[in-house]
């Protein structure tokens, strides 16, 4: 898809405004009840959606399926970064009315280095077709190690600061508590950052990481770095809202790793198709069309048994606990 410089700067534009009204209607502290989550998540979803078709009739249906692949992936992808923004949270014990302040600025700072990943991205794909294979082998790993993670014990699992997050704390000191919004404050004559900015950088370095999966992910789907990076805003920007909307649904979503690592591990085996392809080989390539319905099969089905087996366990629990009642009753007779 040919994107003019003048097109990029008006996308650009465009979602500095949309950031700009969200940040302006929840500038004051406060709790996110559920129907605001559930509003804000309609209408992001509802916007990604316009941009979507309005990519059908200018560009075609081929840039419109690819943008509606990145988006669910990147999307789908995403729900499993808000695991981590919960251990944030409760890492930094962060009060509920601030929680969506950090998870605003924490997201736009994924955002940014999030672009300056894909710029890279592009750079290299344009110049190396052979790194296809590189990325090819890395979802393929990346899908065994969420197996793998998936078939572990993580109920004592917590946060573990980054590198880069430790350096800036011990270069500029942290407060003891929280003083509202505040980013920066004076303490003993001396400027120190709050927590409040200490959990920002948290969510937004953390990110990175994710990132390192997600961004390979959607260049498999598609190698237009406008589709790309703007599959990637629009979903990120929804995921403040999402947050709050399922962050209690989040445990019953016990085979979210599962529907991931499949997901992956299919684009990878596209990705090093697309690279056999472009190295001569004659072999078939997956089509946009197949990856879409390949990928929200994939995500129903893992809702469907998530829920089906979060249900049984909810039960089993019930009937552990009504087991244990009446024993004691039995005891006390």
């Amino acid at each position: 898809m040919d994107v003019s410089l003048t097109l990029w700067v008006l996308t650009i534009v465009g979602l500095c405004a949309l950031i700009a009204v969200d940040f302006f209607i929840g500038r004051k502290p406060h709790d996110v009840s559920i129907k605001e989550a559930g509003i804000w998540t309609i209408v992001w979803i509802v916007l990604a959606a316009l941009f979507g078709l309005g990519l059908l009739i200018w560009g075609g249906g081929q840039p419109a399926g690819e943008f509606f692949a990145g988006y669910i992936t990147e999307k789908s992808l995403s729900v499993d970064n808000l695991f981590v923004f919960v251990l944030i949270m409760a890492k930094f014990a962060v009060p509920s009315q601030y929680q969506q302040r950090v998870l605003l600025v924490g997201v736009l700072i994924a955002l940014v280095l999030r672009a300056i990943f894909i710029a890279a991205g592009a750079a290299i794909i344009a110049s190396f077709s052979w790194v296809f294979y590189i990325f090819g082998a890395f979802l393929i790993w990346t899908a065994w190690k969420l197996i793998q993670e998936a078939r572990t014990d993580e109920e004592d699992e917590e946060f573990e600061e980054n590198k880069l997050l430790k350096a800036a704390e011990r270069r500029f000191g942290v407060a003891d508590r929280y003083h509202g919004t505040k980013l920066w404050i004076e303490q003993n004559g001396k400027r120190v950052m709050t927590p409040m900015l200490v959990v920002m950088l948290a969510i937004g370095t953390t990110d990175v990481l994710f990132a390192l999966d997600s961004i390979p992910a959607i260049f498999g789907l598609t190698q237009d770095p406008y589709i790309v990076f703007t599959a990637n805003a629009f979903a990120l920007m929804g995921l403040r809202q999402l947050y709050f909307l399922i962050g209690g649904l989040l445990r019953k979503l016990v085979h979210l790793s599962y529907g991931l690592s499949i997901i992956l591990g299919f684009i990878g085996v596209k990705l090093v198709l697309h690279a056999l392809h472009e190295s001569g080989v004659h072999v078939p390539e997956i089509s946009i069309p197949v990856s879409l319905g390949v990928i929200c099969s994939v995500l129903i089905v893992t809702t469907i048994t998530s829920l089906r087996a979060s249900r049984k366990q909810a039960e089993a629990a019930a009937a552990g606990d009504r087991d244990d009642t009446s024993a004691k009753s039995d005891i006390d007779v």
